[in-house]
C-alpha cells in the first residue's frame, strides 16, 4: 500500500553552499576541507556525535596508515589519528599501525576540527528525502529531526551517508553486495572494562593466528552457540579496558530498519557471549570484566556502491594501478570477512584460521594504488559527489576502501572538489583534477 502525504509547508534554510550528508570519517574531512576553502558548509549526522564507526561504532584500531615505507593517509587523516594519539599516553608516538582509538577523544577531535573549519553541524538529524530538478541537479534535501521536517537546498552536496542513501534517492545507480548479492557480514564492536591489564599484555595474543587464542574454545564451547567463526580483534585502549571488534552477524542489510534493529539485539547478546566466553578461557585478563559498553552503530562493512564515472575493480589493486586523476592512494589490503558457509565450516573443523585468509592479497612495502577522482562521481548527477565505502567500486576492492583511513582521504578530497565545482557552474566533472591534486598536496596529501 501507499500513502500519499497531504499539502503542506515546511521550513526552508537555503544559506549553505555545500551540505554534507553523513558525520563518519568521510564526511568530517569533507566538511572540514569544504569549509577550509571558504564554502559555507553544513553537515548532517543522524546520530548524536561525529565520527561513525571510529566513535559510535567502537571500532577499537585504525587500520594501517603506512604501506610500510610511508604514511600513504596523510593530509587531514593523519592529522586526526596523530592528535587522537598524542592523547592516549600507552600508545607509542612513532605507531602509525593498528593505532588505539579511544572514541572519547575522537568525539571531541572531530567536534573541534569541524566547527573550528566553520562548518555547522546537526545531529539526530536524518535524511529522508532528496529533490532533483530531472536534469540530474539535486535541488533540495529534506531532513528531519525533532523540529520536524525541514528542507535544505545548497549548491553542492556531498554524499558520506556509507549507504549512498542522497545518491540513490536522488537516482543514481548502485550495486550492492557480490555476485549473488551477498554482503559481508557485520560486527558489534564492543568494550570490556576491569580488565586486569597484565594477563592482557602478557597472558597470550587474542587474534586466532595465534593458535592457543581463546577464540578457539569459546567458538567450540555449546555454551556460546552465537560466536559462530573466529573474528576476534581487541586493542587496548585505556586503563584496565579493551576494546573489541569481534563476532560476526550474517544477512545484515543496513538499509532495511527491520533487519538492523534486529541484527543490533543480536550484537549485544554476542557481545555479552564473548565476555563470558573470555572470563571462561583467558581468566588472568578477563575473569572480573564488565561489559561496559556496546556500539550504538552496528559495524557494517558493505551495503550500496554507488556506480560513478569509473568502477575501481579488483584488477586495478592487483595491478597496483595508477591515474591521473587520482585523489589519493590505498594500499589496505582486500579484507573481505567470511561467509556464512565459511563459519559454518570452521565451527566443524573444516576450515582453519589460515584456509579461511589464504587468498586475501597484501602488498609488499611500498606498494599502493591509487583512487580516480571519477569514483567520486556518480553516473548522471551533477552538483554531487560521495565519498566513504559507497564509492564506485567492486565488491572485493570495496573490502579494501571501506576503512577509516581511505574514507578519511577521500574525503578531504570531496571537500576540495566540491568548493572547486562552485566555481564551476555546480558541475563536479567540471573541476579541473590538476589544480584538485596541487591543492591536496598543499595540505600535506601523499599524491607520489
Amino acid at each position: 500500500m501507499e500513502y500519499s502525504l497531504p499539502e503542506k509547508k515546511i521550513k526552508l534554510v537555503d544559506t549553505y553552499d555545500v551540505l554534507v550528508a553523513g558525520g563518519g570519517p568521510a564526511g568530517c574531512t569533507a566538511a572540514i576541507a569544504a569549509a577550509r576553502e571558504g564554502a559555507k558548509v553544513l553537515l548532517i549526522e543522524a546520530t548524536c556525535s561525529l565520527g561513525g564507526m571510529g566513535t559510535s561504532g567502537l571500532v577499537p584500531a585504525w587500520c594501517p596508515f603506512s604501506d610500510k615505507e610511508q604514511i600513504v593517509y596523510a593530509g587531514l587523516a593523519e592529522k586526526i589519528m596523530e592528535t587522537v594519539k598524542a592523547a592516549m599516553p600507552h600508545v607509542p608516538k612513532t605507531l602509525v599501525d593498528w593505532v588505539p582509538i579511544d572514541p572519547e577523544m575522537l568525539k571531541v577531535v572531530y567536534d573541534d576540527m569541524v566547527t573550528e573549519s566553520g562548518a555547522d553541524v546537526l545531529f539526530n538529524t536524518f535524511i529522508s528525502m532528496v529533490d532533483t530538478d530531472g536534469n540530474g541537479n539535486v535541488t533540495t534535501v529534506i531532513a528531519s529531526n525533532k523540529e520536524g521536517l525541514t528542507a535544505y537546498k545548497a549548491e553542492m552536496y556531498i554524499d558520506c551517508t556509507g549507504d549512498g542513501d542522497l545518491s540513490v534517492w536522488a537516482g543514481a545507480e548502485y550495486e550492492k553486495g557480490g555476485s549473488k548479492g551477498e554482503l559481508q557480514p557485520a560486527s558489534h564492536c564492543f568494550v570490556l572494562s576491569n580488565v586486569d591489564s597484565y594477563g592482557y599484555q602478557f597472558g597470550g595474543h587474542l587474534h586466532p593466528a595465534n593458535l592457543n587464542s581463546p577464540a578457539y574454545p569459546i567458538m567450540q564451547s555449546d555454551k556460546y552457540p552465537l560466536i559462530r567463526d573466529l573474528h576476534l580483534c581487541s586493542n587496548f585502549i585505556g586503563p584496565g579496558t579493551v576494546g573489541f571488534n569481534a563476532g560476526h552477524l550474517f544477512d545484515v542489510d543496513n538499509t532495511d530498519a527491520s533487519n538492523l534493529s534486529r541484527s543490533l539485539m543480536l550484537g549485544r547478546k554476542i557481545a555479552r557471549s564473548f565476555r563470558d566466553g573470555l572470563a571462561e578461557f583467558h581468566p588472568k585478563a578477563f575473569a572480573n570484566s564488565f561489559l561496559a559498553q556496546t556500539g550504538a552503530l552496528l559495524g557494517i562493512r558493505e551495503t550500496r556502491r554507488i556506480v560513478g564515472d569509473y568502477m575501481l575493480t579488483v584488477d586495478d589493486f592487483v595491478a597496483r594501478r595508477s591515474f591521473d586523476d587520482e585523489i589519493c592512494r590505498n594500499c589496505y589490503y582486500i579484507d573481505v570477512h567470511n561467509t556464512k558457509e565459511d563459519a559454518d565450516k570452521i565451527t566443524k573443523n573444516e576450515m582453519n584460521f589460515d584456509e579461511l585468509y589464504q587468498d586475501a592479497e597484501h602488498y609488499k612495502d611500498g606498494e599502493s594504488h591509487g583512487v580516480p577522482y571519477r569514483c567520486l562521481t556518480p553516473k548522471g548527477l551533477n552538483n554531487v559527489l560521495i565519498a566513504g565505502r559507497s564509492v564506485s567500486s567492486d565488491h572485493l576492492i570495496n573490502g579494501s576502501l571501506r576503512v577509516m583511513p581511505v574514507c578519511l582521504a577521500m574525503g578531504e578530497a570531496a571537500g576540495i572538489a566540491a568548493h572547486m565545482a562552485l566555481k564551476a557552474g555546480n558541475d563536479t566533472r567540471k573541476v579541473d583534477v590538476n589544480t584538485l591534486r596541487e591543492k591536496l598536496r598543499s595540505y600535506g596529501a601523499y599524491l607520489p
